[in-house]
């Protein structure tokens, strides 16, 4: 079943502070984590180390965010705004997280600090800690079963990293199998380890512009979603059917490797 299509990647979305907007890039290096590089690399703490995000607190997504990447100086600006007060606010990952801090701390109401992982970043996955894979024919399919919500909005709501285009919707469900086994398989020259349907949060039930909640978003998902599983998929891996997306592991051995628009996918 894998070999009567030709995947493409598509699109690569990295999240350089967990929860916020994601950056459009061109290309990603993989990290020393596997991840790929910025994605995910900050995270906002409360005072207690706590990570504060979307799943605990729907604030959070009336932030906007912007990155911009100063390649000759190795910096990465991040630009900041709310529904609020649309006058942006532009700060340096690099040297200005404490200014940041400040910032997030007055939006939210109580003291919150940065932290950083340069080597894997902060993935919801511990166990599967890759980038997420997802095709474009899929998050079409989810805008079927809302016909409120375009592609721009689905994408923002399950923040998937890679998107594969020339496959049918739900072909990603070839690449992960038994809970005991791996789906091996290759994006450009980098290695993949396919390991799990990647079960959703609350988040995905919620605009991703304001925070509110779409009623019923759960229930109709789950109905559909049960109807699109591809034959052969093991379906044990589907405890419940509010799940999209793959969850990757990525060896040591892909490190510095680069993922690039228009990447092919093989299988080995």
């Amino acid at each position: 079943m894998t070999t009567n299509y030709q995947p493409v990647l598509a699109q690569i979305i990295i999240y350089p502070i967990k929860s916020l907007d994601g950056k459009i890039v061109d290309r990603s290096k993989i990290s020393p984590g596997g991840a790929l590089s910025f994605d995910r690399r900050w995270a906002i703490v409360d005072a207690n180390g706590k990570i504060v995000n979307a799943k605990r607190t729907a604030k959070i997504q009336q932030i906007r965010s912007r990155f911009d990447f100063v390649e000759s100086e190795d910096r990465l600006l991040v630009s900041l705004s709310t529904a609020d007060d649309p006058n942006s606010q532009i700060f340096c990952l690099t040297n200005e997280l404490v200014e940041l801090a400040n910032w997030l701390s007055e939006f939210f109401g109580f003291p919150v600090n940065l932290i950083e992982n340069v080597v894997g970043g902060f993935p919801d996955d511990l166990a599967a800690y890759g980038p997420t894979i997802i095709s474009t024919a899929t998050l079409l399919a989810v805008c079927d079963w809302f016909p409120d919500l375009d592609l721009a909005e689905v994408r923002r709501r399950f923040r998937t990293n890679l998107e594969l285009s020339d496959v049918p919707a739900f072909w990603e469900d070839r690449l992960f199998t038994s809970p005991d086994a791996v789906v091996d398989f290759q994006l450009g020259n980098v290695q993949f380890q396919g390991i799990n349907p990647c079960q959703r949060c609350i988040v995905p039930t919620r605009d991703s512009l304001t925070g509110n909640v779409t009623a019923k978003f759960q229930q109709i998902f789950n109905q559909h979603r049960q109807q699109t599983v591809v034959i052969g998929t093991t379906m044990s891996r589907f405890n419940h059917f509010y799940r999209l997306a793959v969850n990757t592991k990525i060896s040591d051995r892909e490190v510095n490797k680069n993922l690039n628009i228009g990447d092919l996918t093989s299988f080995f």
